[in-house]
């Protein structure tokens, strides 16, 4: 027999899935120490490491002796590492997180004799439509895929094709995947026959000439004894996957073309209940990644003092780590996802502490009785902002112009007044601090002590002044300076900064007119401009309006949405709850399903009326069945139907509409009390769609309104969404990625909530086959106090009207209080950094060994151009892990760069010299 079997030996190794974390990693130790010494014992043997440095950094950290051995391997290209970090889920975590887990994989491969150059991504439940452009601006020429190639490709090769036209020549693994030559090697006996046997199916797929790959490995392996001999036997060699993949070119002429993301079912299951299971941590996710991309890593690159970067990679390091395939997805027992759940917690911790200590620094320039208000987005921002001041005074910018503001709620003025011994209250005072406020002054009369508190005192307060004055007081008072929260419309520069504070009415309006009070231009809806972008919100429980939308909540707590140019969408915001047998792999309605899509009362209460802020809590009562059937285990299918029991539910939805937003706000909360059941909230659509267009991983993905099936699983219309997704006339922006449909053409549904009780359920209405044990997750069911923030658009001409609107819901503007002396004025607003261009989205900004790197995407569909301003002389091309390429002109601190339509750039700034 002729070498035409190239043996791949390897392991896929789940980090942490039906394990935890160092359950697991004790079995890699073990794995990897046999490795270890037969590939020191046997010079023939190749091994692949999963294409992850997680392996190796876990192994090491229990055996750092036996870093040089395995440095030893990697050079000698007997052991390929790399070029991930981690195995990801690629529509689980941001575009940033992807590009830093492989920045981290390579240059830490790098140090151990360098990286696999092939995008090995073998058990993803799907594929990112950029990851050709990703891994090609890495310097890679090759992918690896199994899960989510289309019925079209027929060869064991392809050109995947990424939305800027990249091309990467990508190997499939077709008959099995990353285990096709997993059965050849179990026993010596029938070896041959085996071995023809594969050698008859591969040629199906690679042709007439040409080497066939033997992916020897399943989960969790270790290479079986004797190896080498039967790969001599057959007549073929062993190798790593690099350098099978390594014997071919990166050319992609010939090849057949795949666009865009691989989700079809054709050929594998690509388990896409993963998307919505567990969305709590899709949450967190969500919520961290932007704590550190968008708002520690820009404001310390552009108002920090010394970089904090360990504190920044430890955030990263956690935010990648928790990506992986079976850690964000929620598939995994409990124990792991609480796992994953800390590692996320972590991670915005970090992000948080970077951000307070330079708006700290920031914030010292700021009176105490003021605020600073950052920007976290490159462009100009005119927001709605939750201010708490002291006083009755209106609010003054910089220039000493009134804020238009609106008074939400005043907090108690009065803390204690109650009878007590006057020792006990000297008790409670800790220098000038009492009650978590400090004293300003104090005064005994009539044998009662009153305290005067407030956040910030001047005074000098000492107890011992006081211990004289307390014959006969039987009575303490602890009043406080009156406070209240507002919401303040302000403009702040791009990545930059002002700042507002309290100022007395004759200061910023002169003499109150009559005897009535403040004259009526005084009123705060009367210092809005009179262009449409800010125009005051007038609300009651029935119709909200901007001048931009109008909203009205209908008896059953739906809403009409009108837009500017007239575009209605009606009965938005409608519950529907359905049964759910399935897993945390899969959806699975009960065969006979009972939806509950109607409130048994509905109650609505203004919660506040204009002229920025208009709110309405509807509070919508439903009865939901309690819980799912029984699993019994059983071969045959359970009969899974929803129990008679149920629970009276509340779902309340805080609609809220901001001066200048053409969107509408909705806060949905509930108490899931209930058990194997989906909530999905509906907007029916305005026209009828044939496409949804979702926005995730530095792309916009036009979608069908039914997948590609074949495979086993039944392949069910739902589909990830990042930030936004939009259909028929409307858009839904959002804080993390959701699950959504688009049902029959006419609705979006919006997966709020998925609940189920088991890892895999053996017999999955929807999946013939098991994705993993039938282990019980009774946390999956996700009881408790559940809330979802999102908003809902209408628009008329196009989905990229949705982009500039979407970054700045999910970014909003920063409030820090001032921590300067109150006798300072007010700073300057100051601007950071401004990128503009039609489509053009900033998705990072950090110092780099003194430069400041700038990372953006065209997410439209036709060339544009970035203009990038701020203080910088020089600017260069990097890639994606930012080894720099050519210079390019700069212009009075202005750059205008080129872009093709989906184009991922990174761009390195500085100043001469």
């Amino acid at each position: 027999m002729s070498t035409e079997i190239v043996v791949v030996p390897h392991t896929h190794w789940d980090r942490e899935w039906y394990e935890p974390f160092q359950r697991f990693r004790l079995r890699l130790v073990a794995l990897l120490d046999e490795v270890l010494d037969t590939m020191e014992r046997q010079p023939a043997y190749h091994f692949t490491l999963d294409g992850q440095l997680a392996c190796v950094d876990d192994y090491l950290e229990v055996r750092p002796e036996n870093r040089d051995r395995v440095a030893a391997l990697v050079e000698s290209g007997r052991l390929a590492v790399g070029p991930w970090q981690i195995l990801l889920d690629e529509f689980l975590c941001s575009g940033e997180n992807i590009v830093r887990n492989l920045e981290l994989g390579m240059a830490r491969a790098d140090k151990l004799g360098g990286a696999m150059p092939v995008g090995y991504l073998p058990d993803m439940f799907g594929h990112a439509a950029q990851m050709p452009q990703i891994l090609r601006r890495a310097g890679l020429l090759h992918a690896c895929v199994y899960r989510g190639v289309p019925s079209s490709v027929t060869t064991d090769a392809f050109a995947w094709v990424a939305p800027d036209g990249t091309a990467l020549r990508t190997q499939y693994l077709p008959a099995g995947g990353y285990g096709n030559g997993a059965h050849l090697f179990h026993d010596p006996a029938g070896l041959k026959e085996r071995a023809d046997a594969f050698t008859r199916t591969m040629r199906e797929w690679h042709g007439p000439e040409g080497s066939l790959l033997a992916m020897y490995g399943t989960d969790h392996s270790a290479p079986v004894r004797g190896l080498p001999e039967m790969v001599a036997a057959i007549g073929a060699r062993m190798d790593t996957l690099s350098g099978y993949i390594g014997d071919c070119s990166g050319e992609v002429d010939g090849l057949p073309e795949v666009r865009g993301e691989l989700r079809s079912h054709a050929r594998a299951n690509i388990l896409p209940g993963v998307i919505s299971v567990r969305a709590h941590v899709k949450q967190a996710m969500s919520r961290a990644e932007r704590m550190v991309e968008r708002y520690a890593e820009p404001l310390a690159t552009l108002w920090g003092e010394e970089w904090p970067g360990r504190f920044l990679d430890m955030a990263w390091w956690r935010l990648v780590d928790a990506s992986g395939h079976d850690s964000v997805t929620g598939c995994g027992v409990d124990d792991t996802a609480q796992q994953v759940a800390a590692r996320i917690a972590e991670a915005e911790h970090l992000g948080q502490a970077v951000r307070d200590m330079v708006t700290a620094r920031l914030a010292g320039a700021v009176p105490s009785d003021g605020v600073l208000v950052a920007n976290p987005t490159p462009a100009p921002r005119r927001g709605v902002v939750l201010v708490d001041v002291a006083g009755h005074h209106p609010l003054v910018d910089p220039s000493g112009a009134a804020v238009p503001v609106q008074p939400l709620e005043h907090a108690a003025t009065l803390l204690l007044d109650d009878e007590m011994d006057p020792a006990t209250a000297l008790s409670f005072v800790h220098g000038t601090e009492l009650y978590g406020q400090h004293i300003t002054s104090w005064s005994v009369e009539d044998g009662t002590l009153t305290f005067t508190v407030a956040r910030e005192t001047q005074a000098v307060f000492d107890v011992d002044d006081l211990r004289g004055e307390l014959d006969g007081v039987t009575r303490v008072r602890i009043v406080a300076e009156p406070r209240r929260t507002v919401a303040a419309l302000v403009e702040v520069p791009p990545l930059g900064h002002t700042s507002v504070r309290p100022a007395p009415h004759e200061q910023v309006f002169g003499p109150p007119a009559g005897a009535s009070g403040l004259p009526t231009e005084h009123d705060p809806s009367c210092w809005l401009s009179s262009d449409s972008a800010a125009l005051p919100v007038r609300g009651d429980e029935e119709v909200l309006d901007n001048g931009l939308l109008r909203v009205t909540i209908a008896r059953d707590g739906t809403l009409t949405l009108v837009g500017q140019d007239g575009t209605t969408v009606t009965g938005a915001g409608r519950i529907v709850d359905g049964g759910d047998v399935g897993d945390t792999y899969n959806y699975a309605p009960p065969p006979a399903d009972l939806i509950v899509d109607e409130p048994v009362s509905v109650e609505s209460e203004l919660i506040a009326s204009g002229p920025l802020v208009a709110m309405v809590d509807v509070r919508r009562t439903y009865r939901w069945p309690a819980a799912g059937g029984a699993i019994d285990g059983a071969p045959e299918l359970p009969a899974i139907a929803r129990t008679p029991a149920a629970e009276d539910v509340v779902v309340t939805t805080r609609v809220e509409l901001r001066a200048g937003e053409p969107f509408v706000r909705l806060d949905v909360e509930f108490d899931n009390r209930c058990a194997d059941h989906r909530v999905r909230l509906h907007v029916p659509l305005p026209d009828r769609a044939t496409q949804s267009y979702a926005e995730g991983q530095f792309a916009v993905t036009t979608r069908g309104l039914t997948p590609e099936g074949g495979c086993g699983e039944t392949p069910l219309p739902t589909f990830p969404a990042s930030s936004w997704v939009a259909a028929g006339g409307v858009a839904a922006l959002l804080e993390h990625v959701t699950e959504y449909e688009v049902v029959d053409g006419a609705e979006l549904a919006l997966t709020l909530l998925r609940s189920v009780g088991y890892l895999s359920r053996n017999r999955n209405p929807l999946r013939p086959e098991p994705a993993g044990p039938q282990l019980p997750t009774p946390a999956a069911q996700s009881r408790g106090v559940r809330r979802v923030s999102l908003a809902l658009m209408p628009y008329r001409e196009s989905w990229e009207e949705v982009v500039p609107h979407a970054e700045a819901f999910r970014h909003d503007l920063l409030v820090v209080p001032g921590q300067g002396a109150q006798h300072l004025s007010l700073p300057a607003p100051a601007a950071g950094l401004s990128v503009t261009g039609n489509g053009v989205t900033m998705t990072s900004l950090r110092d780099r060994d003194g430069w400041h790197e700038l990372r953006v995407v065209a997410l439209t569909p036709g060339d544009t151009e970035a203009v990038v301003e701020g203080s910088f002389t020089r600017a260069r091309h990097a890639d994606l892990r930012g080894r720099p390429g050519e210079d390019l002109p700069v212009t009075d601190g202005t750059l205008r760069l080129s872009l093709k339509a989906w184009e991922i750039a990174t761009i390195q700034l500085a100043n001469s010299g």
